[in-house]
């Protein structure tokens, strides 16, 4: 992992802001043994945890969340399982595919065609652990020295995280292996695949999300949201310079366009 002081991840946040023009911060994902001082409980801002998540990119006034195993109260508990802090739920195979009378009443989120399905799936992303005592989130225009950053986290709309995901490529040879949509709730998609918690999630991938309909009711329909292994992040600031982004600004963000429904 690299270690980061705090005048380049606020150059990292800098960089991918120009390069993707985004309406909001990028923030980092880093852990931390003690609570920052500027730091509020995540589930403190609400229940699920990817909406403070992006509570904090959209609020100039936040600053930044934590989340351990002391600050687990009111949280979703599929988002304390996807964070490494609790196993997952004996049921949740059945809520998340055809529901079990056991479970809610029967109710059923129809995300995945069986349980089995689920398990296999599940089975597929392997365990899931926390890099340290606390899981902190704050905007990269906010970090503090001499943290470990684990992955930065961007939203934007459809052509801004398009740009960002070309400026990813701009050194790749393999055009396959770089930028995944996975399935999983959001916050697997904010910090779990990119931050490396997940014992099977592929190395040096970025990820593309959320593809979790659940979130639809908070999260802005015309919104994506990219999260990337600060490695990844760190190449993309060393070659915005020299990348489309800022030697052909016109085509990534043209002020003229075409209109198809002529």
């Amino acid at each position: 992992m690299i270690n980061i002081s705090k005048i380049n991840t606020r150059e990292i946040g800098k960089s991918i802001t120009r390069a993707g023009m985004l309406d909001t911060g990028p923030l980092c994902v880093y852990s931390s043994e003690e609570i920052p001082d500027d730091a509020v409980p995540m589930c403190s801002v609400s229940q699920c945890v990817a909406k403070a998540i992006l509570s904090v990119a959209i609020d100039e006034k936040m600053s930044a969340l934590y989340i351990g195993k002391d600050t687990l109260k009111g949280c979703c508990p599929g988002a304390m399982s996807w964070l490494g802090f609790i196993e997952p739920m004996e049921y949740i195979k059945y809520f998340v595919s055809t529901g079990h009378e056991k479970f809610r009443g029967g109710e059923a989120e129809y995300l995945k065609a069986s349980p089995e399905i689920f398990e296999k799936w599940r089975e597929s992303i392997g365990e899931i652990s926390t890099p340290g005592k606390y899981l902190v989130i704050r905007k990269c225009s906010d970090t503090e020295d001499d943290k470990v950053i684990k992955s930065i986290l961007c939203f934007g709309k459809g052509e801004q995280i398009r740009n960002l995901s070309s400026l990813i490529h701009f050194r790749t040879t393999n055009p396959f292996n770089v930028i995944s949509m996975p399935m999983g709730p959001a916050c697997a998609t904010f910090v779990t695949y990119p931050a490396g918690m997940a014992k099977k999630a592929p190395k040096g991938m970025s990820f593309i999300g959320p593809v979790d309909p659940t979130g639809n009711v908070w999260f802005p329909p015309e919104y994506m949201a990219i999260g990337i292994p600060i490695e990844i992040a760190m190449k993309m600031h060393q070659d915005l310079e020299n990348s489309f982004a800022i030697k052909r600004p016109e085509v990534a963000y043209p002020k003229i366009r075409d209109n198809i429904l002529r």
